[in-house]
């Protein structure tokens, strides 16, 4: 086990052809979404390195840039370490998230068929089963699935684009509460399909406003708790 927290093997190392330093950028993103990286852990470039299979320079340039957007701290004479959300960070970014979310219900009860019912309903019942499985990571990544595909069925591009540059710091913060949310998360989801499959867009907005404050006073509770 090196100081990074990662056992040999546990990152598949990169190969070559490509845009490396968007690669070891894209890898390191993803292992701090999922907390593979946990808030807080030290990074060291040559570590980091090894277990990619690169130079240091591209592992140094995407530090920067993580640094750069808030997922990572460069620290004078310490190092790089995974940062560690405020709970008025968690808290700004699920309101803007609730916003998004309630509005993208809207669209989707206003404009979905069939199709876009049944594609919510397979991603709802995934998300159901990991839960009696016990697998958080395949919950958090049903959970974003489905609203993914909600985003989808309301066709605003625009509304599409802002969801997704929060889209990762959501499941971030999503991870730790997973658990706590469990089965009724997807009680909540079920409840927005039948708004959804009725085209009543006032229903699918109070449901989806519901279901991410739910989320949020979660993640609150656990920062003071």
């Amino acid at each position: 086990m090196l100081s990074t927290g990662l056992s040999q093997g546990a990152v598949p190392r990169l190969e070559r052809p490509g845009p490396l330093r968007e690669r070891v950028y894209e890898t390191l993103l993803e292992l701090i979404t999922t907390r593979a990286l946990s808030p807080g852990q030290h990074l060291v470039e040559s570590e980091l390195a090894g277990h990619l299979g690169v130079s240091r320079q591209p592992v140094r340039e995407a530090l920067q840039r993580l640094n750069t957007e808030g997922w990572v701290d460069l620290r004078p004479a310490q190092g790089a370490f995974v940062h560690e959300p405020t709970e008025q960070e968690a808290d700004q970014l699920l309101s803007v998230r609730t916003l998004l979310e309630a509005e993208a219900a809207r669209l989707a009860a206003a404009g979905s068929g069939s199709a876009g019912v049944a594609a919510l309903e397979k991603l709802c019942e995934k998300g159901e089963r990991a839960v009696a499985d016990d697998d958080p990571d395949l919950a958090v990544a049903a959970n974003a699935e489905f609203h993914a595909k909600v985003m989808e069925l309301a066709g605003n591009v625009v509304l599409a684009e802002l969801a997704g540059q929060v889209d990762r710091r959501v499941r971030w913060y999503y991870q730790p509460v997973a658990r706590q949310r469990g089965t009724q998360s997807w009680i909540e989801h079920r409840a927005l399909i039948a708004a959804i499959s009725a085209r009543d867009e006032k229903a699918a907005t109070e449901v989806m406003r519901a279901h991410t404050e739910h989320t949020r006073a979660i993640c609150h509770r656990r920062e003071n708790g």
